[in-house]
């Protein structure tokens, strides 16, 4: 197992351009498997998550080209049928939370599609009823096989037809996307995840001949077509990558430029850094964080303190709430965070009250955060991360510590997050990896 050695208080300053983004790059690499052509797509992040998804996708027969580090080609003509009920097939999925957007686009091509209970975080329940009840609107039929935590969904051809989705998940839409753009007829999708990523796939879809309109709404209209073909795509820059740079910046940071972000794709995030006193300036398509000698967390217009709450898009996405708790942890002010849609996420705190963060747990779902205003630095600490946003919003705290901290369990940051403290370190963090 390996850890993370991180001496905390440099400050950081530099420039630092986020890696392509995590949740599109599962998804788009998926919809290669709809074509029998090539489809090349760049800016792939370099995690491993992403690459145990391609490591998969070759072992059930996708021929994949590596131009460079980021840059990849797949071809997935000759697929092994077989494979993909078998028992190897079946642990490897399970390891592999992405391995769930395989089910539309074997649904979609081959009419059968094989999953097992798929891995991942640890940070309540992610369920799969919104998946599993898209494709049974379109005609398929789900088994499952208890004793092998599999799931086993098949349809002899799928038919176009309206859906509300019980929720906007946005694996499940992207999911019920692959499956429908080869189904007969024409299919409408209320309720839809909108996010940029799967934007981006229903743009990757029609670059490859898919016909998909509705798309940045959460109404999307698909007209089934017999086949498509190849196409060449880039991924957007990880906008959790981005926001959890800027907390970086923010805690410990003496001037920091983020480079390329896609300012247009970013939603919500920085203003929700900015409703904790954080100043971001944009300059172009680049983010330029100053140094934060005080930051002070604004109320509401009545008064009232200052709540913070996920949501889907376009509302603040989940994944940067880790974060977002670490920098109001040096803020002047107090703040609610209110983590609606995972039940698990906001255990982490202990660790942060641990290092001496002022934090009151009120429930699964709820924490109020009362900053120190600079004047108490956190305490350095040994700790494990339990996800991959924990993980990083730890290491944000660590860096930003008095002493040497130690995290450990950090695979969790590697599924998300690239040569991170190569990056950090050349921003002038202290960081180093270690096998124990």
């Amino acid at each position: 197992m390996e850890s993370f050695i991180i001496e905390g208080g440099h400050p950081l300053s530099g420039t630092i351009t986020p890696q392509g983004a995590k949740n599109e790059a599962l998804e788009v690499i998926c919809a290669t498997l709809l074509t029998t052509e090539k489809v090349r797509i760049s800016n792939i992040p370099d995690i491993l998550d992403v690459n145990n998804l391609i490591k998969l996708l070759r072992d059930i027969g996708v021929k994949v080209t590596r131009h460079s580090r980021n840059d990849y080609t797949f071809q997935a003509d000759d697929i092994n049928l077989g494979f993909l009920g078998s028992d190897e097939y079946v642990h490897k999925c399970s390891a592999l939370r992405g391995s769930v957007l395989l089910m539309g686009p074997l649904l979609g091509r081959f009419g059968h599609a094989t999953i097992a209970e798929p891995g991942g975080d640890k940070i309540g329940r992610r369920r799969l009823d919104t998946h599993f009840l898209g494709f049974r609107n379109l005609g398929a039929k789900f088994v499952s096989e208890d004793e092998r935590k599999v799931y086993n969904i098949e349809a002899s051809h799928l038919k176009g037809c309206y859906m509300l989705l019980d929720e906007a998940s946005i694996t499940g839409t992207a999911n019920v996307i692959m499956a429908a753009v080869l189904a007969k007829g024409t299919t409408t999708i209320y309720n839809a995840a909108c996010e940029p990523y799967i934007q981006q796939l229903c743009h990757l879809l029609n670059s490859m001949g898919a016909k998909i309109s509705g798309i940045a709404s959460n109404l999307l209209t698909i007209v089934g077509v017999k086949e498509l073909h190849g196409a060449t795509h880039k991924v957007l820059p990880d906008m959790i990558e981005v926001g959890s740079f800027i907390g970086m910046a923010a805690m410990v940071g003496d001037g920091i430029r983020i480079k390329n972000v896609s300012v247009q794709q970013l939603g919500i995030i920085p203003e929700a850094f900015r409703r904790l006193g954080v100043k971001i300036k944009i300059e172009g398509d680049d983010l330029i964080v100053p140094k934060q000698q005080h930051y002070t967390i604004e109320s509401f217009i009545d008064g009232t303190i200052m709540t913070i709450s996920d949501a889907p898009w376009p509302g603040l996405t989940p994944d940067l709430i880790s974060v977002l708790i670490v920098v109001a942890t040096q803020a002047r002010g107090s703040v609610l965070f209110h983590q609606k849609m995972f039940e698990s996420r906001l255990f982490f705190v202990d660790k942060l009250i641990d290092m001496g963060a002022q934090i009151i747990l009120c429930d699964p779902h709820r924490a109020v955060v009362v900053g120190h205003d600079r004047r108490k630095r956190l305490r350095a600490g040994k700790m494990s991360s339990p996800d991959i946003r924990a993980g990083i919003a730890l290491l944000i705290a660590a860096l930003g510590a008095n002493g040497t901290s130690t995290i450990e369990n950090i695979a969790q940051i590697d599924r998300g997050y690239e040569d991170i403290e190569n990056r950090l370190n050349a921003l002038g963090a202290n960081i180093r990896r270690e096998n124990h």
